[in-house]
C-alpha cells in the first residue's frame, strides 16, 4: 500500500511541475527530473530501485511503440542519409570518444570504457519527443531528430552488449557476427511477424476497450519474447509499431481509433512524467554507492563524460552536414529545401538530451562490471546534464537561429 501511495503523491507532484513547466515555458523532463534530484535529498526521502528489466519493458516500450506508430515511414526512407549518419555514425563516434575519456581519465579497461560509451551514446526517443513535443520545430528536423531516437539505441546497445561480454571474459570474438545478425534482421522479421498478428487479432476484436487492454498487453509481449529470446526488443519494437501503423488505422473504425489514441496519449504522459521523476530519485542511492575519497574524481570525470557527449554529437553533426554541403549537389528545390543547413546542424546538435535508457541500461552492469559506480554515476550525470543543460536552453537557441 505504502508504494502505492507513493506512485500516487509523485504522479499528482508530476502533474503539478508539468503545469508549471507550460507557464515559466520551460520544457517539463527537464524540470521533473531537478525536482526528483531535490525529493531524492530531503531527508525521510523513500529510496526507489529501479529494476533495469522492469523499467524497459514498462516504461520504454508503450512510449517507444507510440512514437513509432507516429513515424511517417516516408520520411525514413527521405531522410535516410541523416538517419544512417545520426544512429549509426553518431553513436559510434561518440562510443569512441567516450571510451577515449574513460580509459584515459579513469583507467577503465577498453571493453568497460567501450561499455561506458555505449550507455551514454543515444539521444532517448522519451527525452526528445517530451521536450521538442513543446516547440515549433520545422519538420525536417523534427522528422530526422523522432527517426534518430527509434534507431540509436538498437545500435548503442549492440555495442553495449559485445563490450559488457568482452570486459567480463563472455566473449568469443566468432560468436559476434551470429550476434550482430540475430540482432538486426531477427528482430526485423520478428518486429513485421508480430505486427501482422496483431492486426489479424485486432480486426476480430470490435469492443473498443478490449482492443485497447489488447494493444497494450501486446506491446509488452513482444517486448518480453524478443528480449527472453536475445533479439533487439528495440528494434523489434518499432517495426511492430510501423507494421501495425500502415494498415490498423484503414481497419479498424473512427470509434476505435478515437477511443485508443486517448487512452494511449493519457498512458505515455503519466509513464513519461513518472519515468523522469524516478530518474531523479536515483540521485541519492548513486551517490551514496561512492566511497567518500573518490567522490571528487568520480564527480570530476561524470562532468568530463557530459561535456564530451555534448561536444561530439556538435562536432560529428557540423562536420557531416559540412561534407554533404561541400560535395552535395542540391538540384531542384525539392532537393534544395532538404539539403541540410548549418543552423539546423546546430539545432540537431544540441538536440542530444538522454533518457531513462542510458540510466537503466548503467544500472544493468553485473554488480562485478570494472568500474561500476562511476559509470553509473557518469551516465546519471550525462542524463541529468542534458536534460537541464539541453532541455532548458532550447527555446532560447529556437530564438537565436530564428526557428
Amino acid at each position: 500500500m505504502a508504494l502505492f501511495e507513493l506512485t500516487l503523491i509523485l504522479l499528482l507532484i508530476a502533474v503539478a511541475l508539468t503545469a508549471l513547466s507550460r507557464w515559466l515555458e520551460v520544457p517539463y523532463p527537464s524540470l521533473l527530473a531537478l525536482a526528483g534530484v531535490g525529493i531524492a535529498f530531503l531527508p525521510g526521502a523513500p529510496t526507489i530501485e529501479i529494476d533495469p528489466e522492469l523499467a524497459l519493458a514498462l516504461f520504454i516500450a508503450p512510449v517507444l511503440l507510440d512514437a513509432a506508430y507516429d513515424t511517417s515511414v516516408r520520411d525514413l526512407k527521405r531522410y535516410r542519409l541523416s538517419l544512417v549518419l545520426l544512429a549509426l555514425g553518431a553513436v559510434v563516434f561518440t562510443t569512441a570518444v567516450v571510451a577515449l575519456v574513460g580509459w584515459k581519465m579513469a583507467g577503465l579497461p577498453i571493453a568497460a570504457a567501450i561499455a561506458l560509451g555505449a550507455i551514454v551514446a543515444p539521444p532517448d526517443a522519451v527525452a526528445a519527443g517530451a521536450v521538442l513535443g513543446q516547440f515549433k520545430v520545422p519538420h525536417r528536423i523534427m522528422a530526422i531528430l523522432q527517426g534518430e531516437s527509434l534507431l540509436n539505441d538498437a545500435t548503442a546497445l549492440l555495442i553495449y552488449r559485445i563490450s559488457v561480454s568482452a570486459a567480463i571474459g563472455s566473449l568469443v570474438l566468432r560468436d559476434a557476427l551470429p550476434v550482430i545478425l540475430l540482432s538486426t534482421v531477427g528482430s526485423v522479421a520478428a518486429g513485421y511477424l508480430f505486427g501482422r498478428f496483431s492486426l489479424l487479432t485486432l480486426s476480430r476484436i470490435e469492443d473498443a476497450a478490449s482492443g485497447t487492454v489488447v494493444q497494450f498487453a501486446g506491446t509488452f509481449a513482444v517486448w518480453i519474447i524478443a528480449d527472453r529470446i536475445g533479439l533487439s526488443a528495440i528494434i523489434t519494437i518499432v517495426v511492430y509499431a510501423i507494421t501495425i501503423a500502415r494498415t490498423a488505422p484503414r481497419r479498424m473504425s473512427a470509434r476505435r481509433r478515437v477511443s485508443s489514441y486517448s487512452v494511449w496519449e493519457l498512458a505515455v504522459f503519466v509513464l513519461n512524467v513518472l519515468a523522469f521523476v524516478l530518474m531523479g530519485l536515483q540521485a541519492r542511492s548513486i551517490v551514496g554507492r561512492l566511497s567518500g575519497e573518490g567522490q571528487g574524481e568520480a564527480f570530476l570525470f561524470a562532468a568530463t563524460v557530459l561535456l564530451a557527449v555534448v561536444v561530439a554529437r556538435l562536432v560529428w553533426v557540423l562536420g557531416y552536414v559540412a561534407v554533404i554541403r561541400r560535395f552535395g549537389r542540391f538540384d531542384g528545390e525539392g532537393r534544395r529545401r532538404d539539403a541540410p543547413t548549418f543552423r539546423g546542424a546546430v539545432l540537431v546538435g544540441w538536440c542530444g538530451m538522454r533518457g531513462l535508457v542510458t540510466l537503466v541500461v548503467a544500472f544493468a552492469l553485473p554488480a562485478n562490471f570494472p568500474g561500476r559506480d562511476p559509470i553509473v554515476l557518469a551516465a546519471f550525470a550525462v542524463v541529468l546534464g542534458t536534460l537541464v543543460l539541453q532541455g532548458m536552453s532550447l527555446k532560447p537557441l529556437l530564438r537565436l537561429l530564428n526557428f
